[in-house]
């Protein structure tokens, strides 16, 4: 991966700016949040992995200023098949925690959708832990919670499904953005409910962006990066923002915290993506670019073809995820 060192401000056209945690694995603390006020985000979406199971990162996300919205990710059961532990940092985050469900942050007007906690990815694969919490639930069910909060969201706001794992249909080799590199042999490793949710969604509205982590950036065994921005032929964006360890400390002695970053214009129009590396009193040291919107595109219909075949052979991630999944 490269990285620019830089220094010039956010491009101004932007009209609502969102900071995105990735898996944050014990690593926030008070400097994240006086680094938030330095950078005045209009809002913070988490994607899950706080801990392994504490509650002390659930307790300092209540005292984040700024509208946020969170899932958790399978770490954050703690191992604890009974589901309490992560009952109890649910009862802290409260409103904040969407999974399943709609949260609308009025200001700054975005529309964020949670989907399936505590998942690690796999298709559908389900805790004890979750199930403790939840109840029992099948794959289309859950597919189905997702796509009605959905609908339930104001179609003037830009819609945003936040998720811990990102959905099938993203690639099977081991550096896609859901991309199993732990084992082999690589494979998609995505979730399938999220796909379905989402090919349905696009069928009825305008999905702008769907936000995840789980597969961190840094594959195992020393073998480079992961992709982590696509694109698809429906104009929706998928950014995987788990860069892990999110804090740390350059060849120059500054310590960074990493934030995935996020534009979009008044009408709902994503601008620009990247992940960005800040210093603690909000100087911005490095950025990868991810996207950045062409100028005065075409609106896209909402019946846009799928995108065109890549080099590598994929269809459109949430038409492909839709066929592999089982039949009612």
């Amino acid at each position: 991966m490269f990285f620019c060192p830089i220094g010039v401000p956010s491009d101004p056209r932007a009209v609502l700016r969102l900071a995105i945690a990735g898996d944050i694995h014990d690593q926030w603390t008070h400097q994240d949040h006086e680094l938030l006020r330095w950078l005045r985000p209009d809002a913070l979406l988490v994607v899950g992995d706080l801990s392994e199971g504490r509650q002390r990162i659930a307790a300092l996300l209540q005292q984040v200023e700024i509208p946020l919205a969170c899932v958790l990710g399978n770490h954050d059961s703690g191992k604890d098949p009974s589901g309490r532990r992560l009952e109890q940092q649910l009862e802290m985050l409260g409103e904040r925690h969407c999974g399943w469900r709609l949260r609308e942050l009025r200001p700054p007007g975005i529309s964020v959708v949670g989907a399936r906690p505590g998942t690690a990815g796999g298709g559908f694969r389900v805790s004890q832990a979750v199930r403790s919490v939840y109840g029992p639930f099948n794959l289309h069910e859950s597919a189905e919670r997702i796509r009605s909060a959905a609908m339930a969201a104001d179609p003037a706001l830009p819609l945003v499904l936040l998720a811990h794992c990102g959905p099938t249909g993203l690639g099977s080799e081991a550096a896609d953005l859901c991309g199993r590199d732990w084992k082999l042999p690589a494979r998609d490793w995505g979730d399938l409910d999220l796909a379905l949710a989402i090919h349905q969604i696009q069928q009825q509205r305008r999905l702008a962006l769907v936000v995840f982590g789980h597969m961190h950036h840094a594959l195992r065994r020393g073998r480079g990066e992961r992709r982590s921005f696509r694109m698809d032929g429906r104009g929706t964006a998928y950014l995987n923002a788990a860069c892990v360890p999110r804090h740390g400390i350059d060849q120059h002695g500054r310590t960074l915290h990493h934030f995935s970053w996020v534009e979009f214009d008044a009408a709902g129009r994503l601008l620009a993506a990247s992940h960005r590396w800040f210093g603690s009193s909000g100087e911005l040291h490095y950025e990868q670019t991810l996207w950045t919107a062409p100028p005065d595109p075409d609106p896209l219909p909402l019946s846009a073809s799928p995108v065109p075949p890549s080099d590598r052979g994929d269809r459109d991630p949430a038409a492909a995820a839709a066929a592999l999944l089982p039949r009612c």
